[in-house]
């Protein structure tokens, strides 16, 4: 039983390491995107640490500083803690949807490496209102809305995989494949529901609607424009449900 246990919590670590490598700039040995994928219903687990740590830093600066510096600081932070990735998938996400014509001049937009209008546009309006919503709030709500945003945008990729197919082979091929699993739904959805219903009340319940409704809205958007979604639709869910989240909570 017990060699039994010890597998069973070995792999499980293996798996939230590989994740939060993946999410993160915080370095982790064999980073396998199958392993990453394999593992993505724990997805959410790796939010409630971005969470915290960027969560608990706010609450202590929330009760010194100016909540803009505030906002502006978490913002950054934010950002640079998932290694810019998913801002930058935004900015792909948003030119590729703007582009006119095919799917495959849509798929041309997103892959460009220069930045078009329309990136720069939402990338702008999505800094601002990251950095209005969260100068909104301070102390343990401040710390509640940071912690539970991560939480579902994180289970937004994860709700998507599962539901939708690629749009190509690329990166979000293998998550699309391995997330059909009702099981590993489940489990991700407990790990993402129970936290944001214990610490946000209503509020919480509120952003739960808020975040499969926008996921679903976004799966539809990608599956019409690209033909399915894509590591750029994965990103960019996450920055935007993570940003919806934040304005209910700021609203509250």
């Amino acid at each position: 039983m017990w060699p039994c246990l010890t597998w069973v919590g070995g792999t499980l670590l293996k798996g939230i390491s590989s994740v939060i490598s993946f999410l993160t700039i915080i370095p982790s040995k064999g980073t396998e995107l199958d392993v990453v994928a394999k593992n993505m219903y724990l997805f959410p687990i790796v939010g409630a640490i971005i969470g915290l740590l960027i969560g608990g830093a706010g609450y202590g600066l929330s009760l010194y500083v100016q909540p803009l510096i505030v906002g502006l600081v978490l913002t950054g932070a934010l950002v640079i803690m998932t290694g810019i990735h998913h801002t930058d998938a935004l900015c792909d996400f948003a030119d590729g949807m703007m582009a006119k014509g095919t799917k495959e001049k849509k798929f041309k937009a997103m892959r460009d490496p220069a930045v078009g209008s329309a990136g720069v546009v939402t990338v702008v309006l999505y800094v601002a209102g990251m950095i209005m919503s969260i100068s909104m709030m301070k102390g343990l709500v401040l710390l509640e809305a940071i912690l539970v945003s991560e939480i579902m945008a994180k289970f937004a990729m994860v709700l998507q995989a599962n539901r939708g197919s690629s749009a190509w082979q690329g990166l979000s091929s293998p998550f699309t494949q391995y997330m059909k699993s009702p099981a590993k739904l489940a489990a991700a959805s407990a790990l993402a529901i129970i936290p944001a219903v214990v610490l946000g009340g209503i509020t919480g319940i509120i952003v739960i609607g808020a975040t499969v409704g926008m996921s679903f809205l976004l799966l539809a958007i990608s599956k019409r424009s690209f033909g399915g979604i894509s590591g750029d639709v994965f990103g960019a869910s996450n920055e935007l449900v993570r940003l919806a989240s934040l304005i209910i909570f700021a609203s509250r």
